[in-house]
């Protein structure tokens, strides 16, 4: 097996190996349920522009360690107090610049989800060419309960996956998440595999992409340019969604109830400051 080169900072945060033409790229914070701070997705991010410059990567794998795919993104590390228009932008071009790591990726990608996977996690997922899951897997899309609009094009993709009901289930108030099982069921992921064989099964796939010469392509029939185009819409309808005051206030809450202080009073200042930032963004 051979190791993508990284550098030192990003291979804290991941491990790759190469076996078969079949890259794998594994988060690597299972203590911090590979919650995607902006240093693990700086990791992966240039573990796929590597990948995809690299004449001995004929496809990906990516997975994570520990019992969890990933908690989704760390909000209380990635949003700042700023100028509201800065943070808007911000906020703008972190989401877009983040599912277009996947997007851009041009080679094959098959995700292997080892258990739960939140948010963006999910939706990011569904933007490769495939998905297994371990049995032991869930997938939550929380949006509506956060008060923030789909992501990762979400709105437009998950219905192509899996029907309208089904997206809306998952997207919408029902908030619904999900077994392996039930999810191979809906049509979101491709495979199901015992928790123990996750890895063997997902590299015999990639494998067989490898062999039969597999592409990049996406899910569903969707297509590159309009997937960039829905992403790029999505970001704003977010940024707005994330600087208006419930989203503000639960983060807030939920952060302090974590007893993370810090990014609590973050948001709470910037709630605090709203009716000012509505008349200035």
């Amino acid at each position: 097996m051979n190791e993508l080169n990284l550098g030192n900072e990003a291979a804290t945060y991941v491990q790759t190996s190469i076996k078969d033409g079949v890259l794998t790229v594994l988060m690597n914070k299972p203590k911090k349920l590979n919650g995607w701070t902006m240093e693990m997705m700086d990791a992966f991010k240039e573990a796929f522009v590597n990948a995809s410059k690299s004449d001995n990567v004929k496809a990906i794998i990516f997975s994570a360690a520990g019992s969890y795919f990933s908690a989704g993104v760390n909000l209380g590390g990635t949003i700042k107090l700023m100028h509201p228009k800065d943070l808007h932008k911000l906020i703008v071009n972190h989401n877009q610049e983040l599912f277009e790591a996947f997007l851009n990726c041009t080679k094959p990608i098959l995700v292997a989800v080892n258990g739960p996977a939140i948010g963006a996690s999910v939706t990011s997922a569904t933007l490769c060419n495939g998905i297994i899951a371990s049995e032991n897997a869930t997938f939550s899309t929380p949006f509506a309960a956060l008060g923030i609009t789909p992501e990762g094009c979400s709105s437009v993709h998950f219905a192509r996956l899996m029907g309208e009901q089904n997206a809306q289930r998952m997207l919408g108030a029902e908030g619904w998440k999900p077994s392996a099982s039930e999810a191979l069921s809906a049509g979101l992921i491709q495979w199901v595999a015992p928790h123990n064989k996750l890895l063997d099964d997902a590299h015999k796939i990639a494998k067989g992409w490898v062999e039969s010469g597999v592409e990049r392509e996406f899910l569903a029939g969707s297509q590159l340019e309009e997937l960039k185009s829905v992403n790029a819409s999505e970001s704003l309808m977010l940024a707005d969604a994330f600087l208006d005051a419930p989203f503000l206030r639960e983060q807030s809450r939920f952060l302090w109830s974590k007893k993370k202080r810090g990014p609590s009073l973050i948001f709470l200042s910037i709630w605090a400051l709203r009716p000012l930032w509505g008349r200035l963004i």
